[in-house]
């Protein structure tokens, strides 16, 4: 098939064919790669929420020798995976994580 500004015809007709039927509003929201990652966010340890899940608040990561800024006004809850479903998190206020959201969880990985 003839190639159209880098997109091949089949391609364009794909996106027509989605656009046509309301499936996908923008292209970029379509993701069906295998191995892709979820979404990740810098965290900081507010507080011990209830059992293993933490009190959060995003933070932005600037050069290196600086701090990391916390974004927004709002904390959220992430669940610790590395601890018991059972007991009382160890976690220590002020410590910094990755947060991953998978599925409706949030959820970190930091061994007390």
């Amino acid at each position: 098939m003839p190639d159209l500004n880098g997109i091949d015809l089949q391609e364009q007709l794909a996106r027509l064919s989605r656009r046509e039927g309301q499936g996908i509003n923008e292209e970029t929201a379509l993701v069906s790669a295998t191995g892709a990652a979820p979404p990740a966010w810098a965290v900081k340890i507010v507080s011990v929420a209830n059992y293993n899940v933490y009190n959060v608040k995003q933070v932005s990561l600037g050069t290196a020798g600086t701090p990391p800024i916390s974004i927004g006004g709002s904390e959220t809850q992430a669940t610790n995976l590395a601890e018991s479903f059972f007991a009382t998190g160890q976690v220590s206020a002020g410590t910094y994580a990755v947060m991953w959201r998978t599925g409706e969880n949030n959820v970190i990985y930091i061994q007390p």
